[in-house]
């Protein structure tokens, strides 16, 4: 069967209606590029197709219906329920029974207790996540340790552990909590603890046989986060050596949706098992054409859906009408404030404005949005094909962030998003010649991203990397340059021999931070700035402070120019969160300042949770007052290697890397002043070379700080 779908390829604000381009604002990344399209300047008729073709695909539609017969046909089968109301509390007990993996419940449990390992691949809405752990509790493997349920963000398992604690009916806290980082929700009765994989990596600094868990289940492996990657080795070695000591056997189970099972099962030495999901037929729409611009295509469809697409679909007026909301995935935070904007810019047109009880929801969303958190309604998918993925190499030092192609797995499993809880649509902006072009599975994070924080991690495990069991082994070179990276910062030793941690290595890894952040904490008492660099260190640790406005640009900019520092970005955060720690009302505080209340309540609670590791480790508690010039020497105990030079072309040179690159544009420095020497925190690859979050510093000081710096000569040379 096959069926195309035709959408003008106008920009989406002529879709309908009249239209005054005043109204359209600027963004940074373009969202209308008719390039080829073929539109006429003058507004003619002249109009390019972007067609849509449909192909019914086994993996997730085997039948030949249309999608108005598939709508008909599930909500029939709800009409032929009993309309009998229940309580909420039976009602998520009815929700629980019609789970696939309920019906295997029995047999489930069998395979746990005769196996200490499980491998197990289960399909989208089986009810892995939420329901196994509760299976564990009832069958008595929480009276002998607590039952871990790892996953790769802090947002899935605080969510996944909400939904189990209703379906436990208690406080969350209780029986059921959950710990990520900077935050501690469990208790002394907590049985089920949901966690971040990176959460369980740092308890195992304290104990590598993990003795307070009977069960470990390191839930979405198919992510292959650099943490999931190492408890891999971490849970089979604990696995290992409790049984040689005849120890509470520790149980593992590995599950996930598209994990490669082949790969999993000879690295555990066991067999996978195969559960079914609950996807409701998904019929899949790729372009016929490639789409120059992914953001523009997306706008497009979505809108044709808007206006082509009921908002609610009624059978009758005895059922509830059923939504018909929408997903569409995205790289990051620029694109979606982007793209928000640009959806409510056109929603302003007369023809887009719903009655509020008729309204449809669009979820914008990145990769997070692939697996675990399921959004009731959505029926309807738009995939723009690309992840943004941090990349480093080694050679150079390099550390990017770039959009790229999602693989073939991550593409069915937002296609999946589109069925769970009836049947919907999904609609790719690439063509299946570009989807069969895509990688099978993505590029385990061990593979492509610096290792020198995992590297300080197994090393307090006295564990060295050459020697560690990994599933899929970071290459020789990585690993010899996170060594040097370590040696630099003053945290290893020995490094040509048998590596070990320094004293200062050991206090490095008791921080959940990257070990150039560390250092910056645990060398600001000799700088007399600990007060200073525990704020900015805070601060950093999270995500953008700073909220800007296409509506409102001039009254942001003239808000966070309170905050601008001479210096540079990063005593301007430094200003920011000082401001923020004195105020009371602080989402009123932020609203005013255009500045982001969530992120600055989280730095605060990061703030707290180093403040006790700080005191743990009796460090030394100062202020440096107004001399700053202290905090920017400080940076440099950490960020040396992220020295750059000004060119005369005005583009900087980074002293270690050797790469060219511009500032950022976020910059307070950026068409402004270019320092001759700056720090930088990251640099950003996206139509070219970014450095991101500068600081001026004096080149002299660079000499009395780091006097051992590899690169020394470089700078002297131009002082």
């Amino acid at each position: 069967m096959e069926s195309k779908y035709a959408l003008t390829n106008k920009p989406p604000s002529k879709l309908c209606g009249s239209y005054n381009s005043n109204g359209m604002f600027p963004v940074k990344r373009k969202l209308q590029n008719p390039g080829n399209a073929g539109i006429e300047e003058n507004g003619g008729a002249k109009v390019t197709k972007l067609e849509w073709i449909f192909k019914n695909n086994n993996r997730l539609d085997s039948s030949t219906v249309t999608e108005d017969n598939e709508t008909q046909n599930h909500l029939q089968n709800m009409q032929n329920r009993s309309p009998v109301k229940l309580s909420p509390k039976s009602q998520i007990e009815e929700q629980r029974q019609a789970l696939p993996v309920t019906r295997v419940r029995k047999n489930l449990m069998q395979e746990v207790y005769r196996s200490d390992t499980l491998l197990i691949m289960g399909e989208t809405g089986s009810g892995k996540t939420t329901q196994i752990p509760q299976f564990l509790l009832a069958s008595g493997y929480g009276n002998k340790g607590v039952i871990a349920v790892t996953q790769p963000r802090r947002v899935a398992a605080i969510t996944v552990a909400r939904r189990v604690s209703q379906e436990q009916h208690c406080q969350l806290g209780d029986v059921v909590g959950y710990t990520v980082r900077f935050e501690d929700c469990t208790s002394p009765k907590t049985r089920i603890r949901f966690m971040t994989d990176g959460f369980l990596l740092r308890e195992a600094l304290a104990d590598r046989m993990l003795r307070n868990y009977s069960v470990i289940m390191l839930d979405e492996a198919h992510e292959r986060t650099i943490s999931t990657d190492v408890l891999f080795g971490v849970v089979k070695e604990a696995q290992q050596e409790r049984r040689l000591r005849s120890l509470t056997p520790l149980k593992v189970i590995i599950t996930s949706a598209t994990m490669d099972i082949d790969h999993f099962g000879e690295y555990f030495g066991v067999r996978g098992m195969y559960l079914e999901g609950r996807t409701h037929p998904v019929r899949v729409m790729h372009t016929v054409t490639p789409q120059p611009d992914y953001l523009h295509a997306a706008l497009v469809t979505l809108f044709d859906i808007h206006r082509n697409t009921p908002v609610k679909f009624v059978l009758n007026k005895k059922l509830p009408s059923f939504s018909y909301d929408v997903l569409i995935f995205l790289t990051g935070q620029e694109e979606i404030e982007a793209m928000a904007h640009q959806i409510r810019q056109i929603a302003k047109l007369e023809c887009f404005l719903p009655a509020p009880a008729n309204a449809r929801k669009i979820v914008l969303a990145t990769n997070i949005a692939e697996t675990s958190v399921t959004m009731p309604g959505i029926r309807c998918v738009i995939d723009a094909g690309y992840v943004k993925r941090r990349i480093y190499t080694p050679s150079t030092g390099l550390d990017v962030l770039r959009a790229v192609r999602i693989s073939q797995a991550q593409a069915w499993q937002r296609c999946g998003r589109a069925g769970r809880d009836a049947p919907g649509v999904c609609y790719r902006t690439y063509t299946q010649q570009e989807m069969n072009a895509f990688e099978k599975m993505p590029k385990p994070e061990i593979l492509r991203s610096n290792i020198c924080s995992t590297v300080l991690q197994l090393l307090a495990l006295g564990v060295n990397c050459r020697n560690f069991d990994f599933l899929d082994r970071p290459s020789p070179e990585a690993i010899e340059v996170a060594y040097r990276k370590l040696e630099s910062l003053g945290a290893i030793r020995n490094t040509s021999n048998t590596p070990e941690l320094t004293p200062l290595g050991r206090q490095m890894a008791q921080f959940p931070l990257d070990p150039q952040y560390s250092k910056l904490l645990l060398a600001a008492p000799q700088f007399g700035c600990m007060e200073e660099m525990l704020h900015l260190v805070a601060v950093l640790s999270g995500e953008n402070v700073f909220v800007t406005s296409n509506e409102r640009r001039e009254q942001a900019a003239l808000a966070h120019a309170k905050f601008q520092s001479k210096h540079g970005d990063h005593l301007t955060l430094l200003n920011v969160f000082s401001a923020f720690q004195k105020i009371d009302k602080v989402k009123l505080w932020c609203h005013d300042n255009f500045l982001n209340t969530r992120n600055l309540l989280y730095a605060r609670e990061v703030r707290k949770q180093l403040l006790e590791i700080i005191e743990r480790l009796q460090l030394q508690i100062n202020s440096c007052g107004e001399n700053h010039d202290q905090v920017r020497k400080c940076l440099l105990m950490g960020l040396f290697d992220n020295i750059a030079e000004l060119q005369r072309d005005h583009f900087y040179l980074t002293i270690t890397g050797r790469q060219r690159a511009k500032i950022h544009p976020s910059s307070v420095f950026h068409g402004k002043y270019r320092p001759e020497y700056i720090i930088y925190t990251e640099i950003v690859l996206t139509e070219r070379n970014f450095l991101r979050q500068v600081t001026e510093i004096s080149p002299e000081w660079v000499a009395e700080v780091v006097p051992n710096f590899v690169h020394l000569s470089r700078i002297k040379n131009k002082c």
